[in-house]
């Protein structure tokens, strides 16, 4: 019942001169776990030897110290935590991927979804390859053990293996002979950046998993680019990956990314205050008082309330200890959950007219019983706006979209939402306004989700370029 999308996956990797680099990135996934609760894994390099540890469940479930001491006083570690977009929840399918080769061995962190990996894998598998998961991102690390057979130099082998690859991918890649990289697609679709702390170098999907191990922000890494974090701590980089297009998410800024994140030169919050004021001129609505739904409805909601000069309050106390609803087997537990985990906050909606911010509507199920429950707390009327626009388009790209029959915008029209979900209005933010408050981000967006338009077509890259 739970329709909020889903979170792609979250990566990190760091080389440290401290050797602490295990816990480090367990540090790190700690600060990543919104972007999948799935599973968590850890690989690590002592010596030669690639040690991994991995599991499904939140990180602090998946780790206990022992099982950080275990994985060594390595110099080089990367990290995972998964959300399933390609392939079933199971232990095989958590992250890092290790791969084997003549020479060593090859573990592969990605975020992202590839549109041809059926096609590789299929190549592969005819090369010999086994397969034990079935991810796309298991297709991405023996693919790069496969050009290593052939390729001495092993960066030379992971562009060559990349450059096979189409769709979505922010990649952090360790081998065995102590190579540390980072891949960001052509398109740019997934973030990902460089942090810098007083004895290492590490990336991450989002800056604010630098913030938890007291590392600064460097940069975004750029569209294309690949990035090598050598042993003196000095950084290689490549443009391997060049498109005419380029196609940020931008539901990053809307939903996915944490608030204090930074992603290719905006921050979150500022971004999410924004969508809020470009609200406020699109929909100027005679009201009380504004309330977002939490969490990421809640920024919009005070940038609305700035730019009409309308009191903002708290509308939901949030339970932090409930879980996903969307965990619970029956629909009758679904929805006590709804209000378990977000009650209403009766003082501040009592008799006034309220309007509500949410960051999405997909399905309509969520907001229905949110606005049920806010006129049962005593509101006179309940006005909706969201932060995204309609979303009519699945995504190929790693966002877990409903498929788009199901899709509330491709089923009603905008009256029929309104009244479904018991709105007194409803109102989407314009893609164009959207655009307009994530303006200071210096890619362009990818908006297939809202309006088709997507940087690449799919059909384009149905055939495998393996052979």
């Amino acid at each position: 019942m739970e329709e909020k999308l889903r979170e792609e996956c979250g990566v990190f990797g760091i080389r440290t001169k401290e050797n602490d680099s295990a816990s480090m990135t367990h540090s790190a996934l700690m600060a990543l776990q919104h972007r999948g609760q799935e599973g968590a894994g850890i690989a690590s390099l002592v010596g030669e030897k690639i040690n991994l540890f991995k599991n499904k469940g939140l990180v602090s479930e998946v780790f206990s110290p022992k099982d950080i001491s275990d994985l060594g006083d390595a110099e080089v570690s990367i990290g995972h935590v998964r959300y399933s977009t390609t392939g079933s929840n199971s232990k095989a399918n958590t992250q890092p991927i290790l791969a084997e080769y003549l020479r060593g061995r090859v573990a592969v962190a990605h975020n992202g979804n590839i549109v041809n990996s059926m096609e590789i894998r299929k190549g592969l598998e005819k090369e010999g390859c086994i397969f034990r998961s079935t991810n796309d991102s298991e297709s991405i690390a023996k693919l790069i053990a496969f050009e290593m057979l052939t390729e001495k130099d092993e960066l030379k082998a992971i562009e060559k293996a990349v450059e096979k690859l189409e769709g979505a991918f922010s990649l952090v890649i360790m081998t065995s002979q102590n190579k540390l990289v980072a891949i960001r697609d052509g398109w740019g679709f997934r973030p990902l950046c460089i942090g810098k702390g007083e004895s290492g170098i590490a990336v991450a999907s989002e800056s604010c998993a630098f913030d938890s191990i007291n590392y600064e922000l460097i940069r975004d890494i750029e569209p294309g680019e690949m990035v090598v974090i050598n042993e003196d701590l000095s950084i290689d980089s490549k443009m391997i990956l060049n498109r005419e297009k380029k196609g940020s998410c931008i539901f990053e800024y809307v939903y996915f990314a944490r608030t204090d994140s930074n992603i290719d030169g905006l921050n979150v919050y500022d971004a999410r205050i924004n969508m809020g004021r470009e609200l406020a001129k699109e929909f100027k609505i005679d009201a009380d008082v504004v309330c977002g739904v939490p969490d990421s409805g809640i920024e919009a909601a005070i940038g609305y309330a700035k730019e009409s000069n309308m009191p903002f309050e708290f509308g939901f106390v949030k339970n932090r200890y409930i879980g996903r609803s969307f965990i619970f087997p029956t629909q009758e537990q679904r929805e006590k959950a709804v209000k378990l985990k977000l009650n209403p906050l009766a003082s501040n909606l009592k008799d006034k007219r309220v309007i509500l911010i949410d960051d999405s509507i997909v399905r309509g199920t969520t907001s229905a019983k949110i606005i049920k429950n806010v006129r049962r707390a005593g509101a006179k009327e309940v006005h909706m706006l969201v932060s995204s626009p309609m979303f009519r388009h699945t995504c190929n790209f790693g966002t877990d979209i409903d498929s788009e029959e199901n899709l509330i915008a491709n089923k009603m029209e905008l009256e029929e939402i309104r009244k479904s979900i018991g709105a007194d209005s409803l109102g989407f933010i314009s893609i164009e306004g959207l655009k307009k408050a994530c303006g200071k981000c210096c890619r362009d967006f990818c908006t297939g989700c809202f309006d088709g338009n997507y940087p690449l077509i799919i059909e384009n890259y149905s055939k495998s370029q393996f052979e």
